[in-house]
C-alpha cells in the first residue's frame, strides 16, 4: 500500500471519526486514500482556522482525538491560531500539514516554510515525517501524546514525495494510558493538612471536567461541606442549587468571590490550569494550597503549595474517600452568597413587561430554554465575561469557553465541532459581531452537512471590550469600532434562517422555535 493509505488505515485504528480541513497539492495523495475510507468523514471547511478550532471543540467533547487537515505553507498558517488554542485549552487534537518534498526543503523554495519551528510553542510535539516506514509510530505517538495529561495539540508534517511511497507496515495496536494515584504519604499528609484548617474552600477547574472525575468531586465536596468556586471553563460541574456553589472566578478587580479566598485558611486547588488565571490576581492574601491535579504544581510565589496530591483525579478522591476527611462546614462572613449572585446577576427576574436587550436577559433566556444536553458556546469577547458570570450551565462540559488563548472566531466553526461530537444535543453558539465575521463562511459548512444550530450574534459594532479597557485606561477609545453587513441577509445569502427581533418576547419566541428545528440554521440577529 502508499504511505498515505497507512496514515488513513493509522487513523481508523484511532478511532478518529472526522478530519476537517482543506485539501492542496501536497496533500493529494492522502485526498485519495481518505476517500477510500468508510469509516472517516473528511469535512471540507472553508478556512484552515476554522478547522482547527472544529476539531479542538469536537475532542473536548468527546474526549478522543480532534483532527485536522491542510496543505504547506499557507494552509498550514492558517491553522496556527486555532491549534494555539486547543494546545492551551487543553484539547487533545491532531493536526497533519502537507509540505514540500525533502529534495527541495534546503533552499527557497515555492511556499515552503519551516512550519515543525513554527508550531513547536504552539504545540506538545510537532515531528516531519523523514522515513514513510514510521508512520505508524508518528501517528501511534502523536495521539498518546495529544491525550497525556495535559492534554493538547500535535503536528505531524507529511513531505509531499513521501505520500505515494509504497510501503508494508501496520497500525500499531492502541494501548491505553497508564493512570497514577498519589502515594499514601501524600494522602496522609493532605488529610492533616485539611484536618488543621478551619475554613477550606475548594478551588475547581477544568481538570476535573477532562478527567471524567465529576462524580467523585461531588462526594467529595459532599462530605467536607466546604464552598466551592469554579474557573470558566469548569462551570457546571456544582449545580447552580447547590448550597456549596459559590460560582466563578477569575475575573480580576471585578471578582466577587475574592473576599471568600481571603476568608479562608486553605484553598483546596482540584484541576486548576493557570492559564485561565494567575495565582496574583486571586490568591493575593497567600493563602496556603492543597494542590490536586494529575501533575505537579507549578512553582509560583502566589501558589504556597502546603501539600499535593498527584495523580488521576478519580483514584484521588476515591482514595480520600476511603480516610475519611472530616466535614468542614463554613459559610463566608457578609452574606457573601447573596452578593455574589446579585453583582453575577445569577437567578435574574426580568420585570414583567421588560423587553430590553442587554446581555444579562439574553442569557436568562438562554439558560431559561436550556436543558442538561443543551450545548452553549460562546466567543471571546464582552459577552464571554458576562457568560462566565451570568450563565449557569446545567451540566459539567456543556459550556465551552475558550480561556487560555481566548481567540475570537472559534464560536461558529467550534459549534459544527460541537454538533458532529453531540448529533443529538441542541448547540447554541454566542458570539460578538467581531467574533463572527471572523469565521461566518464555516455557516456554509454547516449548512451543507445539514447541521441544526442556534447562532445568537450580539450586534453593536464595536470590540466592547476592548473599547472598555481603553476608556479606563486612557479615557478614551480608539480602533474599537466597525462597520457590519444585513447579518439576517447574509444568513439567507447562505441559505439559512435569519430573524431580528427587536424585544425580549420576542426573542424568547425566536429562541424557542430555533431549539426545535432538528435539521435546520437559525442566526439570531441581536441588535445590543
Amino acid at each position: 500500500m502508499k504511505a498515505t493509505d497507512l496514515l488513513v488505515q493509522c487513523l481508523e485504528n484511532e478511532g478518529v471519526e472526522y478530519v476537517f480541513g482543506i485539501m492542496g497539492k501536497e496533500t493529494l495523495d492522502l485526498m485519495d486514500s481518505l476517500s477510500k475510507s468508510n469509516q472517516i468523514q473528511f469535512v471540507n471547511v472553508r478556512h484552515e482556522q476554522g478547522a482547527a478550532f472544529m476539531a479542538d471543540v469536537y475532542g473536548r467533547l468527546t474526549k478522543k482525538v480532534g483532527v485536522c487537515l491542510a496543505t504547506l505553507g499557507p494552509g498550514a498558517t492558517n491553522l496556527l491560531t486555532g491549534i494555539a488554542s486547543a494546545n492551551l485549552d487543553h484539547s487533545p487534537v491532531v493536526a497533519i500539514t502537507g509540505q514540500a518534498g525533502l529534495e527541495r526543503q534546503h533552499q527557497e523554495s515555492h511556499q515552503y516554510l519551516d512550519i515543525i519551528k513554527m508550531f513547536e510553542p504552539a504545540t506538545k510535539w510537532s515531528i516531519q515525517i523523514k522515513d514513510s516506514q514510521t508512520i505508524a509510530k508518528i501517528i501511534r505517538k502523536a495521539f498518546r501524546v495529544a491525550k497525556m495529561e495535559k492534554p493538547g495539540a500535535v503536528l505531524i508534517e507529511l513531505p509531499e514525495n513521501l505520500a505515494p511511497q509504497m510501503i508494508s507496515t501496520k497500525p500499531l495496536p492502541v494501548m491505553p494510558i497508564p493512570k497514577s494515584a498519589p502515594i499514601s504519604q501524600a494522602l496522609g499528609d493532605a488529610r492533616t493538612l485539611i484536618d488543621q484548617s478551619q475554613r477550606p474552600l475548594i478551588i475547581a477547574g477544568n481538570g476535573v471536567i477532562r478527567q471524567e472525575a465529576v462524580v467523585e468531586f461531588l462526594t467529595f465536596v459532599e462530605n467536607l461541606k466546604s464552598p466551592v468556586i469554579h474557573s470558566f471553563m469548569a462551570k457546571g460541574i456544582l449545580p447552580k442549587s447547590h448550597p456549596l456553589n459559590y460560582f466563578t472566578f477569575g475575573f480580576k478587580k471585578n471578582d466577587a468571590v475574592l473576599p471568600m479566598i481571603e476568608q479562608s485558611d486553605l484553598l483546596i486547588v482540584v484541576g486548576v490550569d493557570f492559564v485561565e488565571s494567575a495565582p496574583k490576581d486571586w490568591n493575593k492574601k497567600l493563602r496556603p494550597v492543597l494542590h490536586i491535579d494529575p501533575l505537579p504544581a507549578e512553582m509560583d510565589e502566589h501558589y504556597p503549595v502546603k501539600g499535593e496530591l498527584v495523580g488521576d483525579l478519580k483514584a484521588t478522591f476515591r482514595a480520600l474517600h476511603q480516610l475519611e476527611v472530616k466535614s468542614k462546614p463554613w459559610t463566608p462572613m457578609g452574606n457573601l452568597k447573596e452578593q455574589i449572585t446579585t453583582a453575577y446577576q445569577i437567578d435574574l427576574k426580568i420585570p414583567e413587561g421588560t423587553q430590553s436587550l442587554t446581555i444579562e436577559n439574553i442569557l436568562t433566556v438562554v439558560e431559561k430554554n436550556s436543558t442538561e444536553k443543551t450545548i452553549v458556546i460562546s466567543d471571546v469577547g464582552a459577552h464571554k465575561m458576562a457568560i462566565a458570570r451570568t450563565y449557569q450551565p446545567a451540566k459539567a462540559g456543556r459550556l465551552i469557553i475558550s480561556n487560555g488563548l481566548a481567540s475570537m472566531g472559534i464560536a461558529i466553526p467550534g459549534s459544527i465541532g460541537a454538533k458532529l461530537a453531540c448529533p443529538n444535543d441542541p448547540v447554541i453558539c454566542i458570539t460578538g459581531d467581531g467574533g463572527a465575521l471572523m469565521n461566518i463562511s464555516e455557516l456554509e459548512t454547516a449548512k451543507r452537512l445539514g447541521l441544526a444550530l442556534t447562532v445568537i450574534v450580539l450586534n453593536n459594532g464595536t470590540l466592547k471590550l476592548e473599547e472598555q479597557m481603553m476608556v479606563e485606561k486612557f479615557g478614551h477609545s480608539f480602533g474599537a469600532t466597525f462597520g457590519n453587513p444585513d447579518f439576517v441577509q447574509l444568513a439567507e445569502s447562505f441559505g439559512i434562517k435569519g430573524v431580528r427581533p427587536t424585544h425580549l418576547c420576542e426573542f424568547e419566541q425566536v429562541v424557542e422555535e430555533a431549539l426545535s428545528q432538528s435539521r435546520e440554521i437559525t442566526l439570531i440577529n441581536v441588535q445590543m
